[in-house]
């Protein structure tokens, strides 16, 4: 089962190789991975996905929980929560392909970046699910020249939140 992972980390060198070497070592696979800053300039969020059965996702959460630069971590599956990911989609759209496009486009909510039909850019926000479809379902006379996925970012519904524990000072 695929399994999406929140983690704070901290913001150190070598935090996100120790991570990456932790999987490598095991014998785990990263499908997706992403890095990006907190509001707490001492951490940083990674969202990671992986996959497989309970019991492995069991031991990849105590191996992670082990290492010292991870400050907290989450399995978002587990919980109710939104995933999101940004995918950059450049084709090349024949006149005929253009005014379908466009109105898939609208309808999946893209936002057109480079209209020149020989490098057609677009932005799109949406679930993997989403963006497999609208990839999968290109309209005729469009030939995709490059896809660039952000992977899944996650974020819990409701209250809870995932932070970092708050030192004794």
């Amino acid at each position: 089962m695929r399994h999406v992972i929140s983690i704070l980390l901290q913001n150190e060198s070598g935090a996100l190789a120790r991570v990456a070497a932790m999987f490598a070592n095991r014998g785990f696979n990263i499908e997706s991975l992403s890095v990006a800053p907190t509001d707490d300039e001492t951490v940083s969020r990674l969202t990671l996905v992986t996959s497989g059965p309970d019991d492995v996702i069991a031991q990849i959460s105590k191996q992670l929980a082990k290492l010292i630069d991870v400050v907290a971590m989450v399995d978002m599956t587990a919980g109710d929560h939104i995933e999101r990911e940004l995918g950059l989609l450049k084709m090349q759209v024949s006149r005929e392909g253009l005014a379908e496009l466009r109105q898939r486009a609208d309808n999946f909510g893209a936002r057109v970046l480079d209209d020149h039909p020989e490098h057609f850019t677009l932005e799109l926000t949406g679930s993997e699910q989403q963006l497999d479809s609208f990839v999968e379902t290109l309209p005729a006379g469009v030939q995709l020249l490059a896809v660039v996925r952000s992977g899944p970012m996650a974020i819990s519904r409701g209250a809870q939140q995932l932070v970092a524990p708050r030192s004794a000072d």
